[in-house]
């Protein structure tokens, strides 16, 4: 059980590009203490591995793995969205997203399934044939469906992609975003090797709709002190119009005079 810790201790280290030196002081220990763990030299306390798992910034689930394999009990459970413990979670959920009409608002989990979305983000969900439960990821990997919808594909995929691959990485490594990264930054093209310079502010996605193109930024809100592990996924993406063409396309969707 120890030499699976140090194991996991190791690859999570080298996941992080650590040295032995830099963990140590992230957790505030000796590098010493390091190598005799990873070593199987030493065995941890629980609140050892716990402050590992925060010096590493691992997710929770591989957190409660690091505490399994050094034979803990699990620190963090794992609910449905439905649990009657996370009602007050749903409440505040429901009231960002409707706050945000008359523009459209979705709630995402790891894998960017579609968990909910506002009147607005319906109605964006119902242009594109989706609704909820499917995945964002599988409909952006349909064969030309990006370009069709969006006038600047390229450079949303090189987005995307990057996006997707630093979720993977915090992650510790995931199949499905990596698969969905790597097709979209061939989608992207050049565009995904742009220097950094280049970049803008934000991104702007210039959505099609009616044979008109309507430009739109949005932001992501996710729980900074969530202890659960499937509530620590759920990601809150809110759009907004980058022109007043769009401000006033939504206002008329949602049945709004002035904004």
């Amino acid at each position: 059980m120890t030499r699976d810790f140090a194991q996991q201790l190791k690859t999570w280290r080298g996941r992080r590009r650590l040295s032995q030196l830099q963990l140590a002081l992230e957790a505030e220990v000796s590098a010493r203490h390091i190598a005799f763990l990873e070593t199987g030299r030493a065995r941890p306390s629980r609140a050892m591995v716990l402050r590992l798992g925060d010096a590493l910034d691992m997710p929770r689930a591989e957190r409660n793995l690091l505490l399994d394999a050094a034979g803990f009990r699990a620190a963090y459970g794992q609910r449905s969205l439905d649990d009657a413990a996370l009602e007050p979670v749903r409440k505040a959920i429901a009231h960002m997203i409707r706050g945000h009409m008359p523009y459209p608002a979705f709630v995402f989990d790891r894998h960017w399934t579609i968990l909910d979305a506002n009147d607005s983000g319906l109605t964006m969900l119902g242009g594109f044939g989706l609704s909820q439960g499917q995945s964002f990821l599988e409909f952006l990997l349909q064969p030309d469906r990006g370009a069709e919808l969006v006038e600047n594909w390229e450079e949303v995929a090189a987005h995307l992609a990057s996006r997707f691959r630093l979720e993977s990485a915090h992650l510790g490594g995931d199949a499905l975003l990596e698969r969905a990264a790597a097709a979209l930054a061939r989608q992207g093209g050049e565009t995904a090797h742009l220097p950094s310079a280049d970049l803008p502010p934000v991104v702007p996605v210039r959505f099609r709709f009616g044979g008109e193109v309507y430009p739109m930024f949005s932001t992501i809100t996710q729980f900074g002190t969530a202890e659960d592990i499937a509530l620590a996924d759920i990601k809150i993406e809110m759009f907004f119009p980058a022109d007043v063409a769009t401000e006033t396309l939504f206002a008329r969707m949602a049945g709004v005079a002035d904004l």
